[in-house]
């Protein structure tokens, strides 16, 4: 009886990723202030385009949670402000195409950030699509956190309050789900910081723009982990401001994005 011969296993090749780490560039953390000053610059520069822009999402936002209110889903309240994180990068491309335009000296509109994804269509759905998709597990595992955490609490608004803020197990539900909230949104982070913008501005795919954007991440980790912290910070000033505080942080992040984008990338 002779043994079984098995076809040896060729290894894989190496991934090669100097081809992108060749199209990206070093950037320090003061760098992180330095495109923060130049949204801000483009948000006064965008004028009403920006902020009628902005303030699409924030009434979309408020109707979108006193439906949930009116509707007895109160529990899906809080998942759903955290949501933004998710979905946050799909909602700024529209500041792009304005940041864009006013690099070029051309004329900004609402209908031109509205339309800017027509510009390589299917990759910039295919994003928005995977953004869409995480923010729905995000909300999923957030309910089932919390009926695992308070098995026996009724689905109301006070008595979640008092179960979450005031209990031990509010406080174990808190740290797990910011955990798992962290580690998702932390993806979310890493795969979008450039991936929408070059998208948008080179046509790149919808799989290249997220290999460019993760290694962007990884070459440049301290000042994209201080980014990330800032967008964190202004994102939930918006939102802690009673959404209309989103009219002034979703343009500003989003201006802000477009030059970290320029910084972080470098010019064709």
């Amino acid at each position: 009886m002779t043994d079984t011969q098995f076809p040896q296993q060729t290894p894989a090749p190496p991934v090669n990723l100097l081809p992108y780490q060749n199209l990206i560039n070093s950037v320090t953390v003061e760098d992180v202030f330095g495109w923060l000053a130049k949204g801000w610059h483009d948000f006064k520069a965008g004028g009403l385009v920006s902020l009628g822009y902005g303030l699409i999402f924030v009434v979309a936002a408020l109707a979108l949670t006193v439906g949930l209110f009116l509707a007895g889903f109160e529990y899906l309240i809080a998942p759903f402000l955290e949501s933004f994180l998710f979905i946050g990068p799909a909602l700024t491309v529209g500041f792009y195409a304005i940041s864009r335009e006013l690099e070029k000296g051309g004329k900004i509109t609402l209908i031109g950030a509205l339309s800017a994804w027509n510009r390589n269509t299917r990759s910039l759905l295919a994003f928005g699509l995977v953004l869409v998709i995480f923010m729905l597990i995000w909300m999923r595992l957030a309910v089932i956190i919390f009926a695992l955490s308070f098995p026996f609490a009724p689905m109301e608004l006070q008595p979640m309050i008092n179960a979450v803020f005031f209990s031990v197990d509010g406080y174990v539900f808190l740290a797990l789900g910011s955990t798992v909230g962290a580690v998702m949104a932390t993806l979310v982070f890493m795969g979008s910081v450039v991936s929408l913008p070059i998208i948008l501005d080179r046509g790149f795919g919808f799989g290249q723009a997220l290999v460019i954007s993760f290694v962007t991440v990884l070459t440049n980790f301290r000042p994209m982990m201080a980014w990330a912290a800032v967008i964190v910070v202004i994102t939930g000033a918006g939102l802690f401001a009673g959404f209309i505080g989103l009219a002034v942080s979703l343009p500003l992040v989003g201006h802000a994005s477009w030059h970290a984008y320029r910084g972080l990338i470098k010019p064709e």
